[in-house]
């Protein structure tokens, strides 16, 4: 989710749990050598003065509140996911803890558009927004692989680090109180595109940690173990050694 700007509390909050914040504005190759430090040792970090507008964030904001504001049967007619689309269930181990909506979109514009002609009564406008926001956090997606390549010492855009960034599992703490609404921009590569760890990355004390894999052959495995922890080490060189 970006947010325009963080509020002092929010930001204290941040602190007190350990989240990494860094600074976009800062000399940059200061930040890059935060960037790839969070990396290795949170696998997670928020960015400030991102240079996403916050005219950009609001809108996209509003958007979101407006669709989720409408009647059960309004929202529907964007459903069901499969895995695009609408979609509602509940969450917690018994299905108590409460109930999460989500849009899924696909990134490409003619997606957007039709899609949006399902639900919206100016589709146009929703198309212009959301594009406007995928456009932004791209952006910003694509420089945070750029710091992360150059406090790598890398000559090119790639970010495989045979196992050296750390990966988390997805966890966010529900309100008793209010709804919470966050827009998620997931980049990822072409479906065909073959993915291994980089060459300065592989060393005798280092050595290759994952087979090559497509995104492809990625997604199929996370859908299979419901998105579970273990998806990656289905494409170890090796079995893990917790396993053997």
């Amino acid at each position: 989710m970006v947010v325009a700007s963080p509020t002092p509390i929010g930001s204290e909050k941040i602190r007190s749990v350990g989240v990494p914040v860094i600074d976009l504005s800062r000399k940059r190759s200061h930040v890059s050598e935060l960037v790839v430090k969070a990396c290795e040792d949170y696998g997670f970090f928020k960015v400030i003065n991102h240079g996403v507008p916050d005219e950009t964030i609001s809108r996209m904001e509003a958007e979101g509140q407006n669709f989720f504001a409408r009647p059960a049967s309004e929202k529907q007619r964007a459903g069901p996911p499969n895995p695009l689309g609408y979609g509602c269930r509940n969450i917690g181990f018994n299905g108590d803890t409460g109930e999460v909506e989500y849009l899924l979109l696909h990134t490409n514009p003619l997606s957007i558009s039709q899609r949006s002609r399902t639900f919206c009564k100016d589709p146009m406008r929703f198309c212009c927004v959301v594009n406007d926001y995928i456009e932004a956090v791209q952006g910003l997606a694509c420089e945070i692989l750029d710091l992360l390549a150059e406090g790598l010492r890398l000559h090119d855009r790639k970010a495989l680090t045979n196992g050296r960034f750390l990966s988390v599992r997805h966890r966010a703490m529900a309100n008793s109180y209010k709804a919470r609404m966050s827009m998620i921009y997931f980049g990822a590569p072409p479906l065909h595109a073959r993915i291994s760890p980089l060459p300065e990355m592989v060393t005798p004390i280092n050595p290759c940690l994952y087979r090559p894999f497509t995104w492809s052959e990625y997604k199929k495995a996370a859908y299979s173990l419901r998105l579970g922890d273990a998806r990656l080490d289905l494409f170890r060189s090796c079995p893990a050694e917790d396993d053997q």
